[in-house]
């Protein structure tokens, strides 16, 4: 596991140990940062359900002006200090070592450009996250709202919820949904 591309490029990045997470192989994540490249220069970008923080790292190396890792995982807490003092990233770097549903408040941003989400497959808590981004301050009609989920995860409750998706990108065993708040009527 690298960086793909940006002032990092190259650099080797550590992942936890063990089955707890399954770090973005480089191919979808190089793929990914394809079709993000228009929104990470200048970003506010959060990365939920960090892991090794590799998602993250990859957006400050392209530019993203800041990063907010969330994480409870001590292996993997380790792993993303570890990573951003290895790729000289933690001045633009916030980690929040808590869940997801505590620390999301905690994000003191105006706006956040992007969010990428990547919680435990088959776990259903991507509607449990999205209903509480729903209600955040900093989460506006142009935030940009990535999910990974495994590739039969069911997302057709998401008009009802508020949101739209832009995209919805499909791998092998996996995917990721591209969605934004909908206009409000």
């Amino acid at each position: 596991m690298r960086v793909i591309a940006g002032t990092a490029r190259s650099l080797p990045l550590k992942a936890p140990q063990g089955l707890d997470t399954r770090p973005t192989s480089d191919r979808i994540k190089e793929t990914l940062f394809n079709m993000l490249q228009a929104y990470v220069p200048g970003a506010v970008f959060v990365d939920l359900y960090s892991g090794s923080g590799g998602i993250g790292i990859e957006a400050l190396s392209r530019g993203a002006k800041k990063a907010y890792f969330i994480e409870n995982a001590p292996k993997a807490i380790s792993c993303i200090q570890h990573n951003l003092a290895f790729t000289k990233m933690e001045d633009r770097a916030i980690v929040l070592k808590q869940d997801v549903f505590s620390a999301l408040p905690g994000i003191s941003e105006r706006n956040v450009d992007v969010i990428f989400m990547d919680p435990p497959y088959q776990s259903g808590q991507e509607k449990n996250v999205l209903a509480m981004l729903w209600n955040m301050r900093y989460v506006t009609e142009d935030t940009l709202i990535v999910v990974e989920a495994a590739l039969k995860t069911d997302f057709s409750w998401l008009e009802e919820m508020g949101y739209r998706v832009e995209k919805d990108k499909r791998y092998k065993t996996n995917k990721h949904v591209f969605l934004r708040k909908a206009p409000m009527p």
